[in-house]
């Protein structure tokens, strides 16, 4: 099996599925596509029948899209729990992803993933919207679910692989979400996402390819 990602430093979208497919435990070998450099369209068109990555090989099959790769590894690896088997819970974080998949755009465009910066982030009314939605999707979820472990649904599962940049955009950009009616929940909840041994690993790999 094989993963095709971006620069980790920048690549969101690699992010999310390089998680989950790390929680499976199955052996995998990555392939890193530069980003921000002029051959880099190039590169990515040599790879993804899209254009864009991130992109998993498993044997004769491509998958091209994140949240279609996290939804293959959840069914190739029924073991590794990367949904919750109670139906409701399940669809519940599904609309949680797919808000974040499709939606956000500004927060997108204003605050993009730089896992070394530290700046300060011109956030725009749409941008604000965006940041008060997410704070109140995460406290409505870790109310509902939030004795049962430190992520949105309890346990670990793919809606925390896709809201895991989010947490690093806020770190970033110093983005206080008390700002926008946090009681500590999402600050709380950014800070269980920073602190996963995998997101640590991909951390400090984005750190020494910038050096």
């Amino acid at each position: 099996m094989e993963l095709i990602i971006g620069s980790r430093a920048w690549s969101s979208w690699s992010l999310r599925p390089w998680l989950a497919l790390k929680r499976t435990g199955a052996p995998f070998r990555e392939t890193l596509v530069p980003l921000r450099r002029e051959d880099t369209p190039a590169l990515i068109d040599a790879v993804s029948p899209s254009g864009r990555i991130p992109v998993l090989r498993d044997g004769e099959l491509t998958v091209w899209d994140s949240l279609a790769i996290c939804e293959y590894l959840a069914e190739r690896f029924p073991e590794a729990k990367l949904w919750p088997d109670d139906p409701e819970r399940r669809a519940l974080g599904r609309a949680a992803a797919a808000e974040m998949h499709s939606g956000f755009m500004s927060l997108r465009t204003r605050c993009p993933m730089d896992i070394g910066l530290r700046a300060e982030a011109d956030l725009s009314e749409s941008t604000c919207k965006d940041i008060e939605r997410i704070v109140t999707l995460w406290r409505d979820l870790r109310g509902r679910f939030g004795g049962e472990g430190p992520f949105l649904l309890g346990a670990w599962s793919i809606a925390d692989a896709f809201y895991t940049p989010v947490a690093t955009r806020l770190r970033t950009y110093r983005i206080d979400p008390a700002r926008w009616g946090d009681d500590g929940t999402a600050r709380a909840y950014c800070s269980a996402l920073l602190s996963t041994p995998e997101f640590l690993d991909w951390e400090r790999a984005a750190i020494a390819e910038t050096l």
